[in-house]
């Protein structure tokens, strides 16, 4: 009995020992769960990542941008100095900024991150988006290389191929050389859309020709319709021909013929032009139907012909040279490059069957002055006139101007026939 009684107590207290060590065990395990919920629970910053932070303080050599899980990140070294000097200036304390992490945590244990990269991330996005949209972006030209426009879109540099410029601006870049072609385009409005994005090789293609509503055949018809005849337009020299230039107005050539260029005799438009050159023209004649634009220089400029001939009247006697003979006429000089056209019918008097059975090339002519036609730069002669009775009164009045003249003349001249004082009285002495 004893024995048994002893037993009961010592059964008692092992049972106590094992209620004990498993509450220690749950409190350990509970413990345990808690910290792991909330190692789960807390936001630690992953590789790559893009964040929303603040900026918590700005030195000279770090920014530092609270982003949130208790930490601040920062931003130092060539990350800093990635960014430009006006975009460092427009940071603020407090200000809310996207980041991208590039270490969670490096050496010193501070988490690293990257204000530009986390801008080109964005941007990048951003294009995507606009690809999928084709959404139509207005931005400007700000360079240029030797295929085509440098055009800046959500912060990115993307590039205009040669192929995707629109007709009307391909019309203005003109030159041989990247620089003669595109340089004066730098800083000018463009509408692109995206066509190509690759982000992992850093390429944006755009295309102004997508965001461009008109083609180059409906630019032309626009503005031959806007051209009027008469008028006076600022272009460019887009190429040049034997037979004349080309002149770019508004989106369209237009074709200057080879005699109206200049007055003056010419035989290849690059002497008086160049590619690229603006000039000013004059349209002459607008072709709706062939849609063909004519231009001229040469209308705005002075026409020297005019000013020669203006000594020159109908009816007025003259002496020219020979200088070719036709079937339907004759040519002569009369002075300069001015030349005349006796024609077949003012030649003789009697019918004769060509100019050669009268005149011969290089003789001295009287001719009469029969018509001056200024816009067709024509003077029409005649031989058998000259000693018409129908200019018989015009003959006088000449004739009496060039004796008014002439007695005028020598009225003005002083008499040199005079006697010299001394010369006189030596030769009365010797005498």
């Amino acid at each position: 009995m004893t024995d048994q009684n002893q037993a009961f107590p010592a059964s008692s207290g092992s049972d106590a020992n094992s209620q004990g060590e498993q509450q220690n065990n749950n409190n350990n395990q509970t413990m345990e769960s808690l910290l792991n919920e909330q190692e789960l629970n807390v936001d630690l910053p992953q590789p790559g990542e893009i964040r929303t932070g603040m900026i918590a303080s700005i030195s000279p050599s770090q920014i530092l941008v609270s982003i949130g899980a208790k930490s601040e990140g920062v931003v130092s070294g060539r990350e800093l100095d990635a960014l430009t000097p006006e975009e460092r200036e427009a940071l603020k304390v407090g200000e809310e900024v996207h980041v991208f992490v590039l270490n969670p945590e490096d050496e010193n244990g501070n988490v690293v991150l990257s204000l530009k990269r986390a801008q080109e991330q964005i941007s990048w996005e951003k294009v995507e988006k606009l690809l999928e949209g084709d959404t139509t972006i207005d931005s400007k030209i700000i360079g240029f290389n030797k295929g085509g426009l440098i055009v800046a879109v959500e912060g990115l540099r993307g590039f205009v191929p040669s192929s995707q410029i629109s007709a009307m601006r391909r019309s203005q870049s003109t030159g041989d050389t990247p620089e003669q072609r595109w340089q004066k385009m730098i800083g000018q409005p463009i509408s692109v859309r995206v066509i190509e994005v690759d982000r992992e090789r850093r390429r944006l293609i755009l295309s102004e020709r997508a965001a461009s509503t008109e083609s180059r055949q409906s630019i032309k018809e626009r503005v031959i319709e806007e051209l009027e005849e008469g008028k006076v337009y600022t272009g460019r020299v887009t190429s040049l021909a034997n037979f004349g230039a080309f002149i770019n107005i508004n989106g369209a050539d237009g074709l200057v013929h080879l005699s109206e260029l200049s007055w003056d005799h010419i035989d290849h438009p690059r002497e008086v032009l160049e590619v690229g050159q603006e000039v000013q023209v004059k349209v002459i004649n607008v072709d709706r139907e062939k849609k063909r634009i004519g231009l001229s220089v040469r209308a705005l400029q002075s026409d020297p012909w005019r000013s020669r001939v203006e000594k020159y009247s109908v009816g007025q006697l003259v002496e020219g040279v020979i200088t070719r003979l036709t079937k339907f006429g004759a040519f002569a000089r009369l002075e300069g490059d001015i030349e005349g056209l006796i024609h077949i019918s003012e030649i003789s008097e009697h019918r004769i069957e060509h100019p050669k059975e009268v005149l011969k090339e290089g003789e001295v002519k009287s001719l009469r002055v029969i018509r001056i036609d200024p816009d067709q730069h024509r003077i029409g002669l005649s031989l058998r006139k000259v000693d018409s009775a129908a200019f018989a009164d015009k003959d006088f009045k000449l004739l009496t101007a060039e004796f008014k003249a002439e007695e005028e003349q020598e009225e003005e001249t002083p008499d040199t026939s005079e006697e010299v004082p001394g010369e006189s009285s030596g030769e009365n002495t010797e005498a």
